[in-house]
């Protein structure tokens, strides 16, 4: 089983906290940090912005990664979302099982 470590940033903490609790009770993702505050700085539609966001690490698989990147999609406030997923080479076994046994169906 591939493991996935999936970010996005939200705009603020309520949306942070239904996608993340959302995604975990539908078991697409094992386990939702929620980091605080972060400042983005990116170019969007041709200018450069800066914006305050809340920060996102979702630890997830390979197999769930479909639907919950569709989950995510769906519960965005942001019409294009950064949505990253990260394969997890290496990790404490314990854990990336626990991980791949919180995200079966």
């Amino acid at each position: 089983m591939e493991n996935l470590l999936v970010i996005t940033n939200c705009p603020d903490e309520q949306s942070a906290n239904a996608i993340a609790l959302a995604v975990v009770e539908a078991k697409l993702a094992a386990c939702v940090n929620i980091l605080p505050r972060v400042q983005s700085v990116y170019r969007w539609q041709g200018k450069v912005e800066s914006a305050s966001e809340i920060l996102l690490f979702f630890k997830s698989t390979a197999a769930s990664y479909p639907a919950l990147e569709t989950r995510i999609r769906e519960l965005h406030p942001y019409d294009v979302p950064e949505i990253i997923a990260l394969p997890i080479s290496h990790g404490l076994p314990a854990y990336l099982n626990w991980v791949a046994a919180e995200t079966e169906k």
